[in-house]
């Protein structure tokens, strides 16, 4: 692809539009904004800017179109794939310095808000009115614009669903510049086309959301967590289908091995409630009432009980579920801290499906002679699995990483999954993507890319690019 490269006008422009303060030069910005998460992926863009608001966004996008310079939107660079990195430099778009919590609608409840609000932020605004925001993925410092692009899930999805669902309306800057608001803050929509739906998930390839409008729930009164043991993973896993099954709905269904409580006890310094165990479920339930949460849990205990749980631990203090809650939330971190580099395989299957994919996760480690770890919610599918580098060379690691992702990802595909259950394509899952898809999908989604951005400006190189750099 061949793009404008940045000269002294192109600088001279993006400061009338945002000011000397808000533009840096590619050679002064910050090593920080080069990657995502995704350490291994690295490009420098030639100018990173931080707009302020809607207006100069538009602007920016503009000049970028009439020029033909690449954009890249970032938020808070918690991303895993390499969704934000600026693969063709460029300018490097950070939206995080527009974070205004713009109104609380009680009456419509919902939340309208700019791109930039970290979603720890919305969590504790809405909750001290009343409110719930239920979407709640592992990365509590990410932006809510983030959250939408990549249509992001977390752990609450078994209830109440992914952010997709609670996503009312957006402001949207397309490509070259122009303004655009889909959906709303009405309940129902039929007309026409869900542009709205277009965005959400669509990793910042189509449209540079500058405004959000959330839909709300009324915060549940009462909270409780189900720590349960289990003698074997499989045992543990297995019990999931017929918990999901039952009349009881919980709010989260997590899985965790007893390798990745190690890690986090160690990564934070503090002790797990119980690690005696080689494979635990955490639940958790909400409602209105004591009698409604004492009925949910002891069906759930129950049924994990006569499926070979060895106990079931009741959580119901904030500092027992702080305590649980802080060790899961550390569990990404913890493996990170133990190897010396990691990447993910974020992939989805049927419920049904969980404890086989696991199980042949584990047996790869003894086939390619790899640590692997796993962790992830059982309730909805999605698995969250790390191969670790450890003090292989760079030659061996990347001969094995695409061995083992390529394992999985085919086997994933045998069960009728998926490639990303939340955090999405970016750069580093293209390759699997194309092979999951197939070429009728990857046309026509390359098709609507080229109806937005024919130019093909924004964030280019990621979700379905045709090439690879």
């Amino acid at each position: 692809m061949q793009y404008k490269k940045i000269d002294s006008s192109d600088m001279d422009a993006f400061r009338a539009i945002c000011g000397e303060a808000r533009v840096t030069p590619g050679q002064d910005v910050s090593d920080d904004y080069c990657h995502d998460e995704l350490a291994s992926m690295h490009k420098r863009p030639e100018v990173l800017v931080k707009p302020a608001s809607t207006e100069q966004v538009s602007a920016i996008m503009r000049y970028a179109y009439e020029k033909n310079i690449p954009v890249t939107p970032r938020g808070q660079g918690t991303g895993l794939v390499g969704g934000a990195v600026p693969l063709y430099g460029g300018i490097l778009m950070d939206m995080s310095t527009m974070n205004r919590v713009i109104e609380l609608d009680e009456e419509n409840l919902t939340l309208t808000l700019e791109p930039g609000v970290l979603l720890m932020d919305i969590v504790k605004f809405v909750e001290e009115k009343g409110f719930l925001y239920p979407p709640d993925p592992g990365e509590k410092s990410a932006t809510i614009g983030g959250n939408i692009n990549t249509n992001a899930g977390g752990m609450r999805a078994v209830k109440y669903g992914v952010t997709r669902d609670y996503v009312r309306g957006l402001e949207v800057v397309l490509p070259d510049g122009r303004i655009i608001e889909v959906g709303g803050k009405v309940v129902k929509n039929s007309s026409g086309y869900s542009m709205k739906d277009m965005f959400v998930g669509s990793e910042g390839t189509l449209g540079v959301i500058t405004k959000a409008i959330l839909k709300l729930l009324p915060l549940p009164k009462r909270k409780l967590s189900l720590l349960v043991p289990f003698p074997s993973l499989d045992a543990a896993i297995e019990t999931v289908p017929k918990i999901i099954k039952s009349r009881t709905i919980p709010t989260a269904v997590e899985f965790m091995q007893k390798e990745v409580i190690v890690a986090a006890e160690e990564y934070l310094g503090r002790k797990f409630p119980d690690k005696s165990s080689d494979a635990y479920l955490l639940l958790t339930f909400d409602g209105n009432s004591k009698e409604e949460i004492d009925a949910a849990y002891h069906d759930v205990a129950e049924i994990c009980l006569a499926n070979g749980a060895l106990d079931a631990f009741i959580s119901n203090t904030d500092e027992r579920n702080e305590a649980i809650w802080t060790a899961r939330g550390a569990f990404l971190e913890a493996i990170k801290a133990s190897t010396s580099e990691i990447d993910e395989c974020d992939v989805v299957v049927p419920r049904k499906s969980v404890a086989t994919f696991i199980r042949f996760t584990d047996s790869l480690q003894k086939k390619h002679d790899i640590r692997i770890r796993s962790f992830g919610h059982a309730g909805d599918g999605n698995l969250h699995v790390y191969a670790l580098r450890d003090k292989l060379d760079e030659k061996t690691w990347h001969s094995k990483l695409e061995a083992v992702f390529k394992d999985m990802y085919d086997f994933a595909k045998e069960l009728g999954g998926k490639v990303s259950g939340e955090h999405g394509i970016g750069y580093a899952k293209l390759p699997y993507l194309r092979e999951s898809a197939g070429s009728e999908q990857l046309e026509i989604m390359r098709g609507v890319k080229a109806v937005f951005d024919p130019k093909n400006i924004l964030n280019p190189g990621k979700v379905c690019a045709s090439a690879s750099l």
